[in-house]
């Protein structure tokens, strides 16, 4: 393999812009940038291409309902999954005078966690789920957290670092069960399995474009028709009133172009991308002792791979795969740059010889085997070189 080739697999912090995607914005930059709410034909013909995106959103996410202009309305676009996040907790406590109570988990995004802190200080009660050590969600606990004073709950569809899928349909269940929203934060999921909202309870869906090669700054809030919605963000008329600002049409064209294609290839790239994760856990446990595999093993995104590496630091694992042209992450990219080990680790109760010698490794379509078995092969050496040195490792039966 050419030593100077980037193997990127830091995929859940963002992925490579698809060319089919970037092509398709190609001429909304320089060609036909006119502004979609103008009145003359040359920027409100760009408006007819905004809603052909919006539909595209709307079939990845099984949302069916159109307008009588044909029109997704289920879908806003927004500027990431934070913004969508806020938007959504925001409408649902709006929607639901006098419940003060929000439900969520301990192991969701900031653009989650960070927004109910912020809700606590305007004198909100913040409950969070617990998982077990598998990352799994305690149904039984979130059954008993969500009663008649609950606004919303907000239960991410996958965990960004560790891969594990929540069943957010029964979730969503036992929120309306008690007169409560429901939110979920999908953006890891999105384009990676199956989501069919119209056969769902979702209030309502977050996604961000630069997790499924569409650009950075740009995202959508699924609305269930019906649910009453106060914007984030007020301006002018966009969005049927929903969030205002211009809207920012290349980025949404990829968006839209983003979401048709991983529809399409959903079931063929799941195959190629659980083959590869497999190959890497199976290659790195025959090779590495002292390892563990993070997460629902059983029920995971097929790209995620959360490998404990114990008695070292992840930070020294990283660097030196760095120096070998190999990206990857110590948990989400949110949260790197913190000597503490992630919330979602801590949350899962791994003991800190194990949470802090963490690696993500996630991958996308764009891996191959080759890259892989170099992985595969870069790894021991620099696991064992770290573990010469460190004071936790010595004296232990290797």
């Amino acid at each position: 393999m050419n030593q100077n080739k980037v193997i990127y697999l830091d995929n859940n912090a963002t992925t490579a812009v698809d060319p089919e995607v970037f092509e398709a914005m190609r001429p909304f930059f320089c060609e036909r940038y006119g502004n979609p709410s103008s009145i003359h034909r040359f920027g409100g013909s760009v408006a007819a291409d905004i809603e052909e995106a919006r539909r595209q959103v709307a079939d990845l996410l099984g949302s069916k309902f159109r307008d009588t202009d044909g029109n997704a309305a289920e879908i806003i676009f927004t500027s990431c999954g934070s913004e969508g996040d806020n938007a959504a907790i925001n409408a649902a406590v709006n929607a639901r005078p006098g419940r003060n109570k929000i439900v969520t988990t301990s192991v969701e995004h900031p653009g989650v966690l960070a927004y109910c802190r912020e809700l606590s200080r305007r004198g909100f009660e913040i409950e969070y789920i617990p998982v077990d050590e598998r990352g799994r969600l305690d149904l039984d606990y979130a059954e008993r957290a969500i009663d008649d004073s609950t606004a919303v709950v907000s239960v991410m569809w996958a965990n960004n670092e560790t891969g594990t899928i929540f069943p957010v349909e029964t979730v969503a269940r036992m929120a309306h069960a008690r007169g409560a929203l429901f939110h979920t934060d999908a953006v890891q999921a999105a384009g990676k399995v199956p989501i069919d909202l119209d056969a769902s309870e979702i209030d309502f869906l977050s996604i961000s474009g630069h997790k499924l090669h569409a650009p950075k700054g740009v995202g959508a809030l699924f609305v269930r028709k019906g649910t009453r919605f106060k914007p984030l963000i007020f301006g002018g008329h966009q969005e049927k009133g929903r969030r205002g600002g211009t809207e920012n049409v290349a980025s949404i064209i990829g968006l839209g172009r983003a979401c048709a294609i991983a529809r399409k290839n959903l079931s063929a790239e799941n195959i190629q991308l659980t083959k590869l994760r497999n190959r890497l856990e199976e290659g790195v446990q025959q090779r590495i002792s002292h390892i563990r595999i993070n997460g629902d093993l059983a029920n995971r995104l097929p790209n995620t791979s959360s490998i404990s590496f114990e008695y070292i630091e992840g930070e020294s694992i990283l660097m030196l795969l760095d120096m070998m042209n190999i990206c990857a992450s110590s948990g989400s990219a949110c949260t790197t740059g913190s000597l503490e080990p992630s919330h979602v680790l801590r949350a899962m109760g791994l003991p800190y010889t194990a949470a802090h010698g963490t690696i993500r490794f996630s991958l996308s379509k764009y891996n191959t085997e080759e890259e892989i078995d170099y992985v595969i092969e870069a790894l021991p050496p620099i696991i064992e070189r770290l573990r010469a040195i460190s004071p936790y490792w010595t004296g232990r039966d290797k």
